[in-house]
């Protein structure tokens, strides 16, 4: 095990690509414990041949037809319409907007990206500070991998053997409650620093913008509808969220021809391609960590030490954040979970309940540096610098770690939906 961490954080350090260093040391693991390194292609293949696993890469094509069909647009119109003649308006769209997006792409990243590019320039050009344009943008774009459908909260139903469905609601009062919690912030900063508020607009033209916004609302409709009414799995729903995606695209908002639709598509696949890759190695060094017997142990040392349950979670709350200022989600995702979730029962934690955890715990990371995911999507969509970024993000950061303890030790906010939908 102290080979594996010396190799890891070594290989990590020298500035190695996430996928290619997880890839090596599993490498390197299954060679020395005398394992042919076939077995370990055998496994990877085996462990991706997951009906589940599939709806990663639809539900990530989906979300790059909506990125650049103008599905986006029209979210960020709809939520303008509605939120004229507050202090700081386009401050309160972003949160809104970037709330509305998330409820359809599952991803962080691209959440930041589509609201970064419309409206970071609209903000600048009203007057808002960099900074804080910035600071808005990233954090409201980590609320992308909370509301469902999450791409992470799926690798965990896989990983941790959970309902998604049942982890996609329990998603879903989390995640409000951190978009209220922005909005809030960003209404007081407004008021505070006398941000310009948008124009009101006649009730007509707010009904027309908000018909216009419809066919946008319909993809997110399709999957919960679909998902909850028991019409197809979460696999079908995905893909069917790409092809409504990509149809209300082209003949609603017509944000690219339709002979750009290959083009969308190998975009979409890129993307996707990069995700499968962490995801292929970091199961191989998943199923490396439990052939040794470090799950067992863990959980040995934690009984044995007498560790109370807020003592567990606060513990593992502090090796997350830290880890998250290091790795990408799906690789702390899947290099950790596989340790932790023997642990759970043992430590009277509800896995429900400890999927939202860990995914607060990722949003974080995605804003936090040295390796903030958001943090460098958005330096290059402004073409700012990171340290522009981090100055304008650190209010949110202390608005996330303020949830995340919400989070942990009220469970009931994670698990009451579940539990009034699904039953226990």
């Amino acid at each position: 095990m102290t080979s594996f961490v010396s190799l890891f954080v070594g290989l990590l350090a020298a500035g190695m690509p996430v996928f290619l260093v997880l890839g090596l040391c599993a490498g390197v693991m299954f060679t020395l414990s005398g394992q042919p390194l076939v077995g370990l292609a055998q496994l990877v293949v085996n462990e991706l041949n997951s009906p589940t696993l599939m709806a990663l890469p639809l539900f990530v094509m989906a979300a790059t037809f909506m990125r650049f069909g103008g599905i986006a647009n029209a979210l960020v119109n709809l939520a303008s319409a509605w939120l004229g003649g507050l202090p700081g308006s386009l401050g309160l769209v972003t949160v809104v907007a970037c709330t509305l997006f998330a409820a359809i792409c599952g991803s962080s990243v691209a959440t930041a990206l589509a609201m970064g590019t419309i409206l970071i320039p609209a903000m600048l050009e009203r007057g808002y500070p960099r900074s804080f344009v910035l600071g808005v943008v990233g954090a409201s774009g980590t609320i992308g991998i909370v509301i469902p459908p999450s791409l992470p909260l799926i690798l965990y139903g896989i990983v941790a053997e959970q309902s998604v469905p049942r982890l996609f609601l329990a998603g879903i009062l989390p995640g409000l409650l951190q978009a209220a919690a922005f909005f809030l912030w960003v209404l007081f900063e407004a008021r505070r620093r006398k941000f310009p508020a948008e124009p009101v607009l006649p009730l007509g033209e707010r009904v027309q913008v908000t018909l216009r916004a419809l066919p946008a609302l319909v993809v997110p409709a399709v999957v919960m509808v679909g998902i909850y009414g028991g019409f197809v799995t979460v696999t079908e729903a995905a893909a069917l969220s790409a092809v409504v995606a990509l149809l209300i695209s082209l003949l609603f908002y017509r944000g690219f021809h339709w002979t750009e639709t290959l083009a969308m598509i190998a975009s979409g696949l890129r993307s996707a391609a990069s995700i499968m890759l962490i995801i292929a190695t970091a199961l191989a060094v998943g199923h490396w960590l439990t052939e040794t017997g470090a799950p067992a142990r863990f959980v040995q040392f934690l009984l044995g030490h007498g560790y109370s349950t807020w003592q567990f979670l606060l513990a593992i709350n502090a090796l997350l954040l830290v880890l998250g200022c290091f790795l990408e989600v799906t690789a702390t995702l899947l290099l950790v979970l596989p340790i932790l979730a023997p642990a759970l029962a043992p430590m009277g934690v509800d896995p429900v309940h400890f999927s939202i955890i860990f995914t607060h715990n990722m949003e974080i990371g995605l804003v936090h540096p040295p390796v903030g995911l958001n943090l460098f999507v958005l330096s290059s969509v402004a073409t700012a610098p990171i340290g522009t970024v981090i100055r304008g993000i650190l209010p949110f950061v202390v608005i996330l770690l303020v949830v995340l303890i919400i989070i942990t030790y009220l469970p009931s906010l994670t698990l009451w939906l579940p539990g009034a939908a699904l039953g226990s």
